[in-house]
């Protein structure tokens, strides 16, 4: 296809360090569906064609009297060959080094992580569910040309790799070129001759490919007329009545990257001020930048059937694993970033297909209790954002929210079931913040809550600190942290026959007390007698001002804090260790080193180190020896 011409100038390139592992990982990993790549070259093609559409409305002349998009395969059994072409935008040569020869999206390494953290086994069904696009290919080629020529360009240009870390690109003869657009050749590996079966391709492109809003051809000899494969007939503009879900699914494994079921599809025609289609999708499984810093969501947008963007904020962040597209009339063709941003239309769009979502999500809540809980595991930590962060929809989204709680066991319970089992004359929805669900299990803090049969919620997620601190009301109860303030369990009873009694007199425990707010001054802002800790000796609790415990080193592991404000030691009369110490006869160096131990011990509890180690370790050697016998 080149001339020696051509070779001469060819230019060698070393693929990045990221392409060169992952490509080594097609070569040599064995999957269980390769035939995901095809798909991959379709999708695309298909998005190349979307892409000339688009341009083509500034540039009416970059059609170049060929305004129809098509995607065309080509197989060759006799030469185990297969080509995929399409009439698109094209490539520049810039264009193919940054498409081919890097990789731009994250979601790649996360694949490469995942894959080789998986050598066997469920490696092997992680294939499609990363996006991994073109350098699928190398799954059943050993050898990949890319013929490509931007629209309105006068040059062409090849690409060409046997994906063992290097590439070659030099220009290419225009009558061995499309006019414009991309051509894909694959020479395929001795065990993917089937790949060049008509059969299989069209299996493959009816099973996976169906949806896409180009119509796919094939031919299967040079000079044959291309027979129609797929239409191109765009699923979002079918009755949904005419869908079935096989058709869902496929349509969902495109747009999504994932080879997952849906867990749930959403797909209506909005009439009246405002006509749009939305067909939407809440994957099976958790999306791969579902936890992307930039919490961008993935929702394209259509206008007339021609793709505009994937970047228009069509759904509020917290719905940002949601996959899928919005296609409207309402707004011009050339629309700009700018107008993006601020059109009074898009938002009317934002809000009516947000709350479609969640009224979905709703009814799986109540028809489905074992499929919106697993819909919960999967996305509730995301889910929650939006009660901090949407003000309209937070009563609806508390209402959606599941907790694990001291009564829960391994289920989940809602506000509601909270609510209903609450004591008679409890005014809060007690919570208990951190990141571990055993850590907060054992936390000394649950005690006296759990001694009254009193409900607490477990919340591991980061958010939970943030929507807590602001959250409304819950059926007129207030949202309260048990590791700040005062617990005030006193006017819930303990079940017969659990009643505390104390043999320290008042006197003793207000020197004890006394004592210590002496000597650890320092450390903490006081020390006071617990009701909420019956077990263990001691525990820390935050100040009724400011913010809770697990709020506090949020803050501060992200550098909004400066300086956590000193806790409140709280002891617990009953406990033996406590009673010992209050005593009189006690020696003033040993109270002083159990004195301290106690509060390293309730930072232990807490989840934090001693302050200092060094210390800590000298006073426990002390306590052993005085307890030993030792001088």
């Amino acid at each position: 296809m080149t001339t020696s011409t051509e070779e001469r100038s060819a230019e060698n390139h070393v693929f990045e360090a990221d392409v060169a592992r992952l490509l080594h990982m097609m070569v040599h990993s064995v999957y269980s569906d390769k035939d995901v790549f095809l798909r991959e070259l379709i999708s695309n093609a298909a998005d190349a064609c979307e892409k000339l559409r688009y341009e083509a409305i500034a540039s009416p002349e970059l059609l170049a009297g060929d305004p129809s998009s098509r995607i065309l395969l080509s197989p060759d059994e006799e030469n185990s060959r297969l080509v995929v072409e399409d009439n698109g935008i094209g490539m520049s040569r810039d264009e193919m080094i940054e498409a081919l020869g890097t990789i731009a999206r994250s979601g790649t390494r996360a694949f490469m992580e995942r894959i080789e953290a998986n050598k066997a086994g469920e490696g092997a069904q992680l294939i499609g569910q990363f996006g991994v696009g073109f350098y699928s290919s190398f799954m059943v080629a050993d050898r990949v040309d890319v013929v490509s020529r931007r629209a309105g360009s006068g040059e062409a240009w090849l690409w060409s790799s046997d994906g063992k870390g290097s590439y070659s690109i030099a220009p290419a003869e225009l009558a061995d070129a499309p006019a414009r657009g991309t051509r894909v050749i694959l020479h395929l590996m001795e065990d993917a001759k089937t790949y060049a079966s008509r059969w299989t391709l069209e299996r493959i492109v009816k099973e996976q490919s169906g949806h896409v809003p180009v119509p796919i051809a094939i031919i299967e000899k040079a000079g044959a007329e291309p027979a129609e494969l797929t239409d191109g007939t765009a699923l979002w503009t079918k009755p949904k009545a005419d869908i079935t879900a096989e058709q869902y699914t496929d349509f969902y494994r495109g747009v999504s990257g994932q080879y997952d079921e849906p867990a749930l599809t959403v797909h209506f025609r909005a009439e009246g001020r405002h006509e749009y289609v939305a067909l939407a999708f809440v994957p099976g499984s958790p999306p791969f930048d579902m936890l992307d810093p930039d919490r961008k969501g993935r929702m394209k947008l259509y206008v007339k059937r021609v793709f505009i963007t994937d970047d228009a904020e069509l759904l509020p962040r917290y719905l940002r694993f949601v996959r899928g597209l919005v296609d409207t009339a309402d707004l011009p063709l050339n629309l700009s970033r700018e107008m993006i941003q601020d059109s009074p239309i898009l938002a009317a769009i934002r809000k009516g297909v947000t709350g479609r979502i969640i009224k979905e999500i709703e009814k799986l809540a109540e028809s489905d209790t074992e499929a919106f809980g697993k819909l919960w595991s999967n996305f509730g930590g995301v889910l929650k954002e939006g009660i901090y962060e949407d003000f309209e929809r937070r009563a609806q989204l508390l209402a959606l929210a599941r907790f694990r709680t001291t009564a829960s066991g391994e289920a989940h319970r809602s506000l509601a079931d909270y609510a209903r089992d609450a004591k008679e004359g409890q005014d809060a929805i007690y919570f208990l913040a951190g990141t571990n669900i055993d850590q907060l299990k054992a936390s000394p803090q649950l005690e006296g809550f759990r001694a009254r049969g009193i409900e607490v919620l477990l919340l591991t997620d980061p958010i939970d600190s943030f929507w807590t601190m602001n959250a409304p009301d819950f059926e007129g109860k207030t949202f309260k942290s048990i590791t700040q303030g005062a617990a005030d369990l006193a006017k819930f009873a303990r079940p017969e026959g659990d009643a505390a009694a104390t043999d320290a007199t008042s006197a003793e425990l207000d020197a004890f007390l006394a004592f210590a707010r002496e000597k650890l001054a320092d450390d903490v802002s006081d020390v006071r007698l617990s009701d909420r800790l019956t077990e263990s000796a001691a525990c820390l609790v935050a100040s009724e001002q400011g913010y809770d415990r697990e709020m506090e080193r949020i803050l501060q592991g992200a550098g909004r804090l400066q300086s956590a404000a000193k806790p409140i030691l709280e002891i617990n009369r009953d406990h033996p260790t406590v009673k010992a110490l209050a005593a009189e006869t006690v020696d003033g160096a040993l109270r002083e080193d159990a004195t301290r131990l106690l509060l390293d011990q309730a930072r232990v509890l807490d989840g934090d180190k001693p302050a200092d180690p060094r210390a800590f370790a000298d006073r426990l050697s002390r306590l052993l020896r005085t307890s030993l016998g030792v001088v």
